[in-house]
């Protein structure tokens, strides 16, 4: 486990998608994070108190989390003196980019000399196995978007607190780094070698047999071009039951891709489902997530209303509204599956 509690690094980020894993961690595990911090040049907050490196070891920060992501999960140079900065403040770092802290030389080095430690949360488990496909006991969901960054993660710990709520057995299986970060275990899928990405949700979510659910995070998009390929190692691997799909309704085009489209959100349901029919045939849609957090709760509330009358599925921000339509349509789906299991 990572030590906390966290300082949370903003840094120079005006972009409010690249800070989702300080974001996450400030969203749920808030009583962990002491405050963040952020460059002049920055734009946002996370709403917890702006701080230097200096001030938030001072009130007791033990890990730096350099919670930001960028395309291609590199660091560059302001990176790598602001954790060398926290490093020499007496804090550990943790970071989730694709580029490890540990190959840095300069990071590995003030690290070994102040007894610290660095976390690369990016980093797959040893002894992969490759998937199956074969039917494995249990109840699965997988939430899938239209694009990254969207809401996967957030709806996925939505849908498994409200079981819970409900007295219901649920477990949040992380496949990313910031679902890792807040869950403290999980395989960051996006850096699993491609023949192991399905094996790797397997063994993420084996068969249980108490009755409970996997509530399992998506990861970009199949049709986004530069992640399809690990959206649809999830969708064969996790052999869901359920599916729901998350959605930036404002967003005007793929993330990082200028020009491209996103699909709509019927052509991206039909596609998901198709392929998820490989290893479970008798998958179901079974609601809509939108992040709704730049339009006011009115705009909201119709856009969620008008997309559940066309599409026929509970349409909702987790955030704003809940998730119990999603789950009451899930947990009725589970009623009737039983229903025709017995009945056979």
């Amino acid at each position: 486990m990572i030590p906390a509690p966290f300082l949370l690094y903003l840094g120079h980020s005006t972009d409010f998608a690249g800070i989702k894993t300080s974001r996450g961690l400030a969203e749920f595990r808030r009583d962990d994070c002491v405050g963040e911090f952020r460059h002049d040049d920055s734009t946002l907050t996370l709403g917890l108190p702006r701080m230097t490196i200096a001030e938030g070891a001072a009130a007791g920060a033990k890990t730096f989390v350099l919670g930001v992501a960028n395309s291609g999960g590199m660091m560059g140079g302001d990176l790598v003196d602001d954790a060398v900065a926290a490093l020499e403040a007496g804090m550990n770092v943790a970071a989730g980019l694709h580029q490890r802290l540990r190959d840095v030389p300069r990071l590995a080095a003030l690290a070994a000399e102040k007894s610290l430690q660095l976390f690369d949360v990016r980093e797959p488990p040893a002894n992969m196995v490759v998937g199956n496909g074969n039917p494995r006991a249990g109840h699965r969901l997988l939430t899938v978007g239209t694009d990254c960054s969207v809401g996967k993660m957030y709806t996925t710990l939505a849908l498994t607190q409200g079981l819970r709520a409900r007295g219901i057995k649920a477990d949040f299986r992380a496949t990313g780094q910031t679902g890792i970060l807040i869950a403290g275990e999980g395989v960051p899928i996006d850096a699993v070698v491609a023949d192991f990405i399905s094996g790797g949700i397997e063994v993420l979510a084996p068969a249980r047999h108490d009755g409970g659910w996997d509530l399992i995070e998506g990861q970009g998009s199949l049709f986004h071009p530069s992640f399809a390929g690990v959206s649809t190692g999830l969708l064969h691997g996790a052999q869901p039951e359920a599916i729901v799909m998350c959605h930036d309704p404002v967003r005007s085009h793929m993330r990082g891709i200028p020009g491209r489209a996103l699909p709509g959100l019927e052509e991206c349901l039909a596609a998901n489902l198709h392929v998820a029919r490989l290893t479970s045939p008798d998958v179901r849609a079974v609601g809509v997530c939108l992040n709704t957090s730049r339009l006011d709760r009115a705009e909201a509330e119709r856009l969620c209303a008008a997309t559940a009358d066309r599409l026929g599925l509970p349409c909702t921000d987790p955030i704003a509204f809940g998730v119990d339509p999603i789950l009451d349509e899930l947990l009725c789906l589970e009623s009737s599956a039983r229903s025709t299991t017995a009945s056979r």
